[in-house]
């Protein structure tokens, strides 16, 4: 496969669009994210789903209630800074529809009026309203969000016996040294020194990025839940993700791992224009409802 391979013709368009932009500075945090928003309430909704918008520990939550247990703990993407209930809806329904369970949408705070750990104490405090009670819980993110799902899956481990992590282009290495950062990140829509950005927002000190509090791959990963993990062949976060995987395998806990190629990062964001992309979170939704024991394989 050529090093160069894109998915499909649709997603070879659009990136030849993106890199024709002019390249501008980095806008403020509160354009970032109305831009987030815009681009967000321009795609396609998801399916219909019962939604309920309340507060779990003190925290916003939006409850998508497509089934009975288990509850997917949903942590959004966005960097640490961007994203919200709404940018991620439809992607929520969709993950719902997929596993016929309970989505609880974690609305966490973000940086940088809200540095690490505040969005993992956020996602803490819901999953243990949640079990709190017996019910079966499992934690899924995207991107940042998985980051948040996985440090949130160690913290309570030894708490909360969670059923899985679900997991699409996590971050798994706040110091972002994995060489995919550098190999993949220019021109493939997630810019590596935007990722520096995020993150230095979010670990303000560098010595906290290399830590096992916020660092998987230099956690103790024993004992964490069966995780579903989907990397993408031009995603700067790809080989963080797929070192998590192999930390994971060490470990005895059972991976389903596949890469997607020719894809980018956060590629559900393309399904609108993208059948590859569109075909590839299908994939991944139906090996989540998998390890949840909702469909058959």
């Amino acid at each position: 496969m050529p090093e160069d391979f894109i998915a499909d013709d649709q997603l070879a368009a659009f990136l030849r669009t993106a890199r024709a932009q002019p390249t501008v500075g980095e806008p403020d945090v509160a354009t970032s994210r109305q831009a987030s928003r815009a681009r967000a309430a321009a795609r396609t909704p998801g399916p219909d789903v019962p939604t309920v918008d309340t507060t779990m520990a003190g925290v916003p939550v939006r409850v998508y209630a497509a089934g009975a247990d288990p509850v997917v703990v949903y942590l959004h993407g966005g960097g640490f800074v961007l994203g919200d209930l709404d940018t991620h809806d439809a992607r929520a329904r969709r993950l719902a529809v997929a596993t016929a369970a309970s989505v609880v949408a974690v609305d966490y705070r973000r940086a940088p009026e809200d540095p690490w750990p505040a969005a993992v104490d956020d996602a803490v405090g819901v999953v243990r309203r949640v079990a709190g009670d017996g019910t079966p819980v499992a934690v899924a993110g995207d991107s940042a969000g998985g980051l948040i799902a996985i440090l949130t899956a160690l913290r309570l481990r030894r708490e909360v016996p969670l059923l899985a992590q679900l997991l699409l282009c996590p971050n798994a290495d706040p110091t972002l040294r994995c060489p995919s950062v550098e190999d993949k990140g220019r021109g493939w829509l997630l810019d590596a020194d935007t990722l520096r950005r995020w993150v230095a927002m979010w670990l303000p000190d560098p010595d906290t990025r290399d830590s096992p509090s916020t660092n998987p791959l230099v956690a103790d990963v024993r004992g964490l839940p069966p995780a579903v993990v989907v990397t993408a062949e031009h995603d700067p976060l790809r080989d963080e993700g797929e070192a998590y995987v192999a930390r994971l395998r060490a470990a005895g806990v059972p991976v389903t791992h596949r890469r997607e190629p020719g894809l980018v990062h956060d590629f559900p964001t393309m399904r609108d224009v993208s059948p590859a992309a569109a075909a590839a979170e299908d994939r991944f939704l139906r090996d989540a409802a998998q390890l949840l024991g909702r469909r058959p394989s």
